[in-house]
């Protein structure tokens, strides 16, 4: 729910991310484009989700917006009719050298929603776009192409999040991005939105609800997974950051729901209704897949047509420096193992190690392997956009050497160490061990995965045997993980600040790949990498139940090009 506090931040970020002009209706007037409209003897806004763009190539970008053709056409409610949206994208904020421009046919039947590739653009290009139905125009959002294949740009720079929980706080990282002027795109990795209902997942021990969900129940139905996409994309900090800049996104688990593997999830109970089940666990996978490809700026099966297939594993290239592989690790995987005790208490069951287990999936396994070595198709840095940490969190580790005998034997211990996650790539260690072995074997170099899921930040090194590491032994990449926008970390889930120096210690002493770890920040990285090097700075908020709250920097990262190792850097990138 909108406070003062609120409306005041919506207005900073807004005039900041925003260049819009004048609109009017044919009937009406407004102050800002966007602003409500007096239509006739009522007030209602067509555009209340704000606008978006995703997906940047050379010649091509999506742009995606709702209409709400009347008051009682609420996302969701499968009501309104038919509406032709105009769109146009211009070279200026005025829109007097408009290069591009159509029209688009929404309904209800795609809740409205306006999804559509603008071509026939210029590479590394900046543009304005905007769209206009109904008497009224929508707020103007910015996008910047990406450079041609055979281009060498001087860097790359993207704003980085993950895990935005609504009822836990405000969306003040998003905030401090649309704030900037220096990012060439946003990377999100997942955790967009959750699905629980209101008061099951807020802020803090006594999950606090911050601002409450709609609908306030658990999304299962398509209406309910629709409604929650618009109550996410109502906050004005969100908004702000869509029209700022593109999006590049994948999904983790809670846009379906928590730990959700190929055929289940810890969170759905199968079964009728009128038995306290939901359903059959596909249909509601299909629901929420369909959702979001109605609500958000990305290319599924490589088109921004609904229906076309549900395939979010996708590549982005940008020019010869940097070539972006965004990887989805739900829709394919097998179920997480089953622990004795939950986490974080470290796994013992060998399962985790089991070479017919798979986190990708078998074509996506091949395709991210083609992605990492396709010589001199390829760009320099390839860059993984990972929903969950691939680095080895692990205890107890030996040798390989050692190990893999006496695994081959008896079965009864996991490669890699007892893992602290099964519910990440330390859960399917085979699979680790083939991306990171083939990175070996074909001598790949400037390997980079960025990451979210986990509420925390971390910066490590990719060994192929973490219980050698430093003596002996080469990194094949390098794992930048941002910290969550609002989600809960371990001091807001223990409700004790002083438990997370000893975990933090305890985790660096037994994995000396790992150079950083923040367990208790919120906030938002910035990555920037060059022909030199790849560096991420963390970003870290205030009180997250605060709308203006603070926003510093944290420390940052860096790592050179053709080493795979992490090293600290002093200050932060000039913005």
């Amino acid at each position: 729910m909108a406070t003062g506090a609120v409306a005041a931040t919506a207005v900073t970020a807004a005039g900041a991310a925003l260049a819009s002009s004048p609109a009017r209706a044919a009937d009406g007037t407004a102050d800002r484009a966007g602003d409500t409209f007096t239509l006739g003897k009522r007030e209602h806004r067509v555009f209340q989700h704000g606008v978006a763009s995703g997906d940047p190539l050379p010649e091509a970008v999506l742009l995606w917006t709702r209409v709400t053709p009347t008051p009682e056409a609420t996302p969701g409610s499968g009501r309104g009719g038919p509406v032709t949206v105009r769109w146009e994208v211009a070279r200026d904020a005025r829109f007097r050298k408009v290069v591009s421009s159509g029209r688009f046919r929404t309904s209800a039947a795609r809740d409205h929603t306006v999804k559509l590739d603008a071509k026939g653009l210029r590479p590394e290009t900046e543009y304005f776009y905007r769209f206009s139905a109904l008497g009224q125009r929508s707020p103007i959002g910015r996008l910047r192409t990406a450079p041609g294949e055979r281009a060498t740009p001087d860097n790359l720079r993207l704003g980085v999040v993950s895990c935005a929980n609504l009822e836990a706080g405000f969306f003040s990282a998003y905030r401090g991005l649309a704030e900037r002027d220096d990012l060439h795109a946003v990377l999100h990795l997942g955790d967009y939105l959750y699905e629980y209902p209101t008061g099951d997942y807020g802020l803090g021990p006594d999950n606090v609800v911050v601002r409450p969900h709609d609908p306030p129940t658990e999304m299962v139905s398509l209406e309910d997974y629709r409604r929650r996409h618009a109550n996410y994309k109502s906050d004005p900090d969100l908004q702000a950051l869509h029209a700022r800049y593109s999006w590049i996104v994948t999904w983790d688990d809670h846009e379906v729901t928590n730990d959700q593997w190929k055929a289940g999830a810890e969170n759905h109970q199968p079964g009728p209704a009128s038995e306290g089940g939901e359903g059959d666990y596909k249909v509601r996978r299909a629901r929420a897949h369909r959702a979001y490809d109605e609500w958000m700026p990305v290319r599924m099966d490589g088109t921004a047509r609904l229906d076309d297939g549900a395939r979010l594993y996708r590549r982005l290239r940008f020019g010869d420096l940097a070539e972006i592989s965004m990887l989805d690790l739900r829709t394919y995987r097998d179920e997480q193992v089953a622990t004795a005790l939950p986490t974080p208490v470290p796994a013992l069951e060998a399962e985790v190690s089991d070479p017919e287990r798979t986190i990708t999936g078998t074509r996506q396994m091949e395709w991210l392997k083609d992605a990492l070595s396709r010589g001199n198709r390829t760009a320099q840095w390839k860059v993984i956009g990972n929903p969950v940490m691939i680095a080895p969190v692990t205890f107890a580790d030996l040798p390989n050497q050692l190990l893999d005998p006496i695994s081959d034997v008896t079965g009864l211990l996991p490669k890699d160490g007892l893992p602290y996650n099964v519910d990440q790539w330390d859960g399917y260690t085979a699979d680790r061990r083939e991306v990171l072995g083939h990175i070996r074997d074909k001598q790949v170099k400037d390997v980079l995965f960025v990451t979210g899921d986990i509420h925390s930040g971390w910066a490590c090194e990719l060994p192929l045997d973490t219980s050698t590491v430093p003596v002996v032994g080469d990194s094949y990449g390098v794992e930048f993980v941002c910290a969550s926008v609002t989600s809960n970390n371990l001091k807001d889930i223990t409700g004790a600040p002083q438990a997370s120096p000893l975990v933090e210690t305890t985790i660096l002493a037994n994995n000396r790949h790992i150079k950083y770890l923040d367990f208790d920040s919120h906030g938002f990285s910035v990555l920037d990498i060059t022909a030199e090097r790849a560096q991420m700075d963390w970003y870290v908020i205030g009180d997250r139940a605060v709308a203006d709250t603070p926003i510093t920097w944290s420390v940052s990262y860096e790592t050179r090009a053709g080493t795979g190792r992490v090293t600290p850097v002093d200050a932060p990138l000039e913005a």
